[in-house]
């Protein structure tokens, strides 16, 4: 009888730390990428450690990011980012959206939950100028003329978009593009305002009592939906939910819970098998919710924060070969294309290669970190297919050697990124060529 409690709290431990850690990770995300500064630059709070940010304020990545760039992991290559945190709890926002032309561009909407719940742009909405409330749960009220209202699961949204360009010399035409995006209040007054982010951003959720109070509050300002309220409540014996303190836990109960935390981490930190074949899997594969997929749910919000739903963004992964040989610099590899078996997208495509020590991109004489349609140094196979080749040397080919990304002479990995993928990649019918072990 001792036996199966014991193992009924460990798993219900293992279901609170599932369910709870994409809310850590939000306002872990929330403190590292919520500006400090507004537009004029005026600091929210009046010191370097203060937790205040602006809310409800837009912030634009001004170049494609480069391995200088370490707040994210994995980050892409290929867009421009756009990002703002939303507070709705005390008034919706309105989000004024201009016409793109021909580039193609997402806001991404997920909640405090991590879910993707609803987008703005090219796939969903469409490149022409628009106006959208984005309002909470709870709000009732009169929409402007001509506006479409979004209903938002939680009142604490964080919209991350992706913009797309087409090299170094779009990023002027870029940049005036992300410039005409804003927010503003309802009746059209400025929206952004201070908000206590609660947390630092170096904060790690392997320390129990922090993780206790960080997911307490993020419980009580942006509850669970009314399905999911039986279930946290079980949590609470466990020292986990909305009224939970670590200051009224024992000092038994945080030992038991970092030692949960733990496991899970490792847990949801475990490599992945090659589902797709030739080495490449998908880690994230969710639609509008991870509904009650809650370890999914996890290890996207821990290792792919800020990822979108599939039907918008598919990212393919390898870290093996076609053998099941774990990917290393030291070598050379192939990844070739047939005659008319690119990658079949909407928007664009790219393989990106990282360093596997630090999920960051790799500093090479090239600056080339990526490779795909966009690219202007490819040149056909010898069968009219698509070669790219990655390793620390280049291919002895040099006629071949702008389809080379560069790779530490250490283990690696690669992104194969889709946006707006075609039914082929949707319904798992493309086949995906094996990385191929050259030397």
């Amino acid at each position: 009888m001792h036996t199966d409690t014991h193992a009924a709290n460990a798993a219900l431990l293992r279901d609170a730390i599932l369910y709870t850690l994409p809310l850590y990770e939000m306002a872990r995300m929330r403190a590292m990428t919520c500006p400090r500064r507004d537009a004029a630059g005026a600091f929210a709070g009046d010191s370097p450690d203060s937790a205040l940010r602006w809310v409800n304020h837009f912030i634009h990545t001004r170049q494609l990011l480069g391995p200088q760039h370490r707040q994210v992991v994995t980050p892409n290559n290929d867009t421009l980012y756009t990002n703002a945190w939303l507070d709705l709890s005390e008034a919706p926002v309105l989000i004024h959206v201009p016409d793109s032309g021909d580039r193609y561009y997402v806001l991404g909407l997920l909640d405090f939950y991590s879910n993707p719940f609803a987008y703005i742009g090219t796939r969903t909405t469409g490149n022409a100028a628009g106006r959208y409330v984005l309002h909470g749960p709870s709000w009732t009220g009169e929409l402007p003329e001509g506006a479409t209202p979004i209903a938002c699961p939680t009142n604490a949204v964080w919209i991350i978009g992706r913009i797309m360009t087409a090299g170094p010399e779009d990023l002027q035409a870029a940049h005036a593009f992300q410039d005409t995006f804003h927010l503003t209040a309802l009746d059209g007054s400025a929206a952004h305002r201070r908000f206590d982010v609660g947390m630092q951003p170096k904060e790690q959720p392997a320390d129990a009592a922090r993780f206790v109070d960080v997911v307490a509050h993020a419980l009580r300002t942006n509850p669970p939906p009314v399905q999911e309220t039986a279930l946290v409540a079980r949590f609470a014996q466990l020292g986990i939910g909305p009224q939970a303190s670590s200051s009224k836990l024992y000092a038994s109960q945080l030992a038991a819970l970092e030692g949960g935390i733990r496991a899970v981490l490792d847990e949801i930190g475990a490599p992945q098998p090659s589902a797709l074949g030739g080495g490449w899997f998908l880690p994230v594969e969710v639609h509008q919710s991870y509904g009650d997929n809650y370890f999914a749910r996890a290890q996207v919000a821990r290792n792919y924060i800020g990822a979108l739903g599939i039907e918008e963004a598919m990212y393919i992964m390898a870290d093996c070969d076609g053998n099941g040989a774990p990917l290393d610099g030291r070598h050379a590899y192939e990844l070739h294309f047939p005659p008319g078996q690119l990658p079949q997208v909407g928007a664009f495509w790219s393989v990106t290669l990282y360093d596997k020590a630090d999920c960051m991109l790799v500093d090479n004489p090239l600056n080339r970190y990526s490779l795909g349609d966009r690219s202007p140094t490819l040149r056909a196979a010898s069968d009219g297919g698509l070669s790219l080749y990655f390793g620390a040397q280049p291919p002895a080919d040099a006629d071949l050697h702008g389809n080379w990304v560069p790779a530490p002479a250490a283990p690696f990995y690669l992104t194969l990124r889709l946006y707006v993928p075609h039914a082929a990649h949707l319904n798992k019918t493309f086949v995906y060529p094996s990385i191929t072990h050259l030397a």
